[in-house]
Parts: C-alpha cells; structure tokens; sequence
C-alpha cells in the first residue's frame, strides 16, 4: 500500500469531520460514508473533488484502510452486518469506550484494565488488520494541532502487525501530524482517554515528537 490507498471514512461526528478536513488539507484523496447518505454526500460537496460520498457498504468495499469515526458499541454492529466487505482490510479504531456520568464528565464503559483496541481485535472480522489511531486528541485539537510548523503535533497509534506501520505512519502525516507507534494492540489502553498517552488522560495536551518520545 501507498500514498494511492484508498481510505474510507464511516461516521461523520465530530471526529470524521475533521479527519477528512484534514485529509483533503492533506492532499489525500477520501471516501465518506455515513447512515445518512444525505450528509455524507453533503460534506463531500463541501470538501471539494477529493472526497466523494457512497454508501457505508460501498464505502468499505472500495476501500484499502477503512477508518471508523463511530462510537465504541458500534464498531461491533458494523463488524457482523459487513464482515464481508471488512476482509482484508486495514481497519483504524479511533473510539473511546466512555459515556456521559451522573457528574457532567465521562466514565468508562468497560473494564478498568480493559481497551477497546483490544477488545475489538477480538472480533475483528477474518483477514483484517485493526490499528488504534485517531483517537488520541479531541476534535477541537485534532482540527487545530494539524499541519503545525516547525515541528509538527503528535498522533499516537498501535497495532500489532508491523507490516502496516508506513502505510499507518504515512496516513497520520496526511492527516498533519506526526506519528509515534506505542507498541502493539495491547497498549492501547495507554492512547484511549484516561490513558497517559491521551489528551484527556495523564498526558493532558497536544505534544510534538520530541516530547512524545520522552513519554513511551
């Protein structure tokens, strides 16, 4: 895979806005994809000619790296109803396993020592690659950290099969940032929030490489 891959957007929240604003800032050609087709092809046209707009089947179908911008308890309904189309594909999981609380904040929806990397590689459907990335910033920073000068902001992502690192390094620079790899699937709890690799977590802001680094 290449700079040529196609790359798929599902989920047009908050999140899927701004990475594909930031792809299409970035050069990178994107599919969006969305339940409502309707604001999918409506961000399109906003967007310009590198983005266009299909279905969620069609979507994931034509695409080589699919990334789905959707709540955590989502990811699931999506893996059974297109396990098909998702085979062989390099799927990036940018959610974060959290709900409103009783306070006005967040709190985790799953195991305390559980991730939502490593619970959905689980049932990742057959032949896929599943990466954590994306997920490490807030929409507010993602939009605004991007394409910074002179050095660029960090993305942090994991995955454990190391053959997708360039394509998953190159499509975080597409997206105007720089990327730092944690480590396998099993880190991932460490870039989701509440994480010390995570914005809202221990970290608690947008670092350049430099800083990064002295964090792993």
């Amino acid at each position: 895979m290449s700079t040529t891959s196609k790359v798929a957007i599902i989920g047009l929240g908050n999140i899927g806005k701004t990475l594909a604003q930031n792809f299409v800032k970035g050069n990178r050609p994107i599919i969006i994809a969305s339940r409502k087709l309707e604001d999918a092809k409506a961000l399109a046209k906003e967007l310009g000619t590198l983005a266009t707009a299909t279905e969620i089947r069609e979507a994931i179908k034509n695409a080589d790296i699919v990334v789905l911008s959707v709540w955590f308890n989502t990811i699931q309904e999506l893996f059974e109803q297109y396990k098909t189309e998702f085979q062989g594909k390099i799927i990036i999981d940018p959610s974060n396993p959290i709900a409103p609380d009783e306070n006005g904040g967040f709190k985790k929806i799953i195991g305390e020592k559980q991730s939502a990397g490593q619970l959905n590689a689980a049932i990742l459907p057959m032949g896929a690659k599943l990466v954590k990335a994306f997920g490490t910033l807030g929409a507010a920073s993602l939009a605004s950290a991007a394409f910074q000068v002179p050095e660029q902001s960090v993305l942090f992502y994991a995955t454990s099969d190391t053959t997708i690192d360039n394509d998953m390094e190159q499509l975080i620079k597409d997206n105007g940032f720089d990327a730092v790899k944690v480590g396998s699937l099993e880190q991932s709890i460490r870039i989701e929030v509440f994480g010390d690799l995570h914005e809202f977590g221990a970290l608690g802001r947008v670092v350049t490489k430099t800083e990064a680094l002295t964090k792993l």
